[in-house]
């Protein structure tokens, strides 16, 4: 935990980010009956909706600079992320030379997925680009990219999506709008503040 907070706490450096990353499921879900409002008649809500599976969310962010990337895919794999991660060194930020990359401790966001999806050649130079910080077991919110989820589900994903590619259309709409606002997180959490609330989490040293 305290590892993150300190990474939190940086200055803005655009050659060493500090980006976050984390995904999220999004169910797809086609109502049946359901009708909007028209001239004379109020909108008419049918409980009744047909599942057409899953999709998962990517999310990163960089809280200081105020901008993120997002993408939709089928799955959420080990060469799923590679090819995310990739994506965030190749097109946010292709003249770092260190990215600090802030993520929970799942078992797919492990450097060996580069090794399982790219060639040698190409995975060792991507992985040489990242700095990974995991945030701890049951402190994910820690990750300030829940933060950018909450938003993007707030603002966008907050109703019945029937397709991916609808999905996909929406999200591209919202990520342009808030990148466009440079709309920024601003983290206020410290390890001092966590010395105290969370006081009940630290080892007893016994004296």
């Amino acid at each position: 935990m305290e590892q993150v907070l300190d990474i939190y706490k940086l200055p803005y450096d655009e050659q060493y980010p500090v980006v976050c990353m984390d995904e999220s499921p999004k169910q797809l879900i086609e109502d049946v009956a359901s009708m909007p409002a028209e001239r004379g008649q109020e909108a008419r809500v049918d409980y009744e909706y047909i599942r057409h599976g899953m999709v998962n969310i990517f999310m990163a962010n960089e809280p200081l600079k105020g901008k993120r990337l997002v993408e939709i895919t089928e799955y959420k794999t080990k060469r799923d992320w590679a090819k995310f991660v990739k994506r965030i060194a190749d097109e946010m930020y292709p003249q770092a030379k260190k990215i600090r990359l802030v993520m929970d401790n799942f078992k797919t966001h492990d450097a060996s997925a580069f090794y399982e999806t790219f060639v040698p050649e190409e995975a060792k130079p991507l992985r040489d680009r990242f700095e990974f910080i995991f945030t701890p077991k049951h402190g994910s919110w820690l990750n300030m990219a829940e933060i950018e989820l909450h938003v993007l589900n707030g603002q966008c994903l907050n109703r019945h999506i029937a397709t991916k590619e609808k999905i996909i259309t929406e999200v591209e709409a919202w990520q342009n709008h808030r990148n466009n606002k440079i709309a920024k997180i601003n983290w206020q959490f410290t390890n001092k503040e966590a010395r105290v609330k969370l006081k009940r989490l630290y080892p007893s040293i016994l004296n």
